[in-house]
């Protein structure tokens, strides 16, 4: 037998996110439940659509990352991240990762690939998030260069320029200063590590 959802319940209800409890069938045959948070699917949202992106962007020929870090409430810290946001109703997934980009670190680039929508955390959402690779022509950017990022009145988002072969070194870091860091550039550190 496959496992399967039977029904939802709503536990509450608020501005971004809903809290539920999934009813469904185990491979066994037998009736469980679990407690889940997924994204609020705002009016216009197209049904089964991703959520949001993260944006993995390249400064090239710079061979440079672009990072930001925030304070996270829900983690009580600032946190290390890639640049990411919402996709907003009646948005593509490449214009989001664009007005992201732009709103969140000052830079604009290109999208180079955009990857089917994936999940960081099933075992808690069902939010579904899209990676986003972008390139960013360095000559726009010299020296080092951040611009003057666009973020919302409640958002206090901290950019940086991390080159490639410094990055495990910039995440002790951030680190070894209290900060916390996306399950995501530990991913890649991984990778890394293990020669993929």
């Amino acid at each position: 037998m496959q496992p399967h959802v039977d029904s939802t319940e709503l536990i509450s209800e608020g501005r971004f996110l809903v809290s539920e409890k999934v009813h469904y069938t185990d491979a066994g045959g037998v009736k469980r439940s679990w407690e889940a948070v997924s994204r609020r699917k705002l009016p216009g949202t197209v049904p089964g659509s991703a959520d949001a992106v993260f944006i993995v962007a390249k400064i090239v020929p710079d061979d440079e990352l672009v990072l930001v870090r925030q304070f996270r409430p829900p983690a009580g810290k600032l946190m290390v991240e890639f640049p990411a946001g919402l996709i907003d109703p009646g948005e593509t997934a490449q214009t989001t990762a664009l007005r992201e980009l732009y709103e969140e670190t000052g830079f604009t680039g290109k999208v180079t690939k955009l990857f089917n929508g994936s999940y960081s955390s099933p075992g808690m959402t069902g939010e579904s998030i899209i990676l986003a690779v972008m390139e960013i022509d360095g000559a726009a950017y010299p020296d080092g260069f951040i611009p003057e990022n666009h973020q919302e009145e409640c958002e206090n988002i901290e950019v940086f320029r991390v080159k490639n072969s410094e990055l495990a070194e910039f995440i002790t870091a951030m680190e070894n200063a209290g900060c916390g860091i996306d399950s995501k550039l530990h991913t890649v550190l991984a990778f890394r590590q293990i020669g993929l």
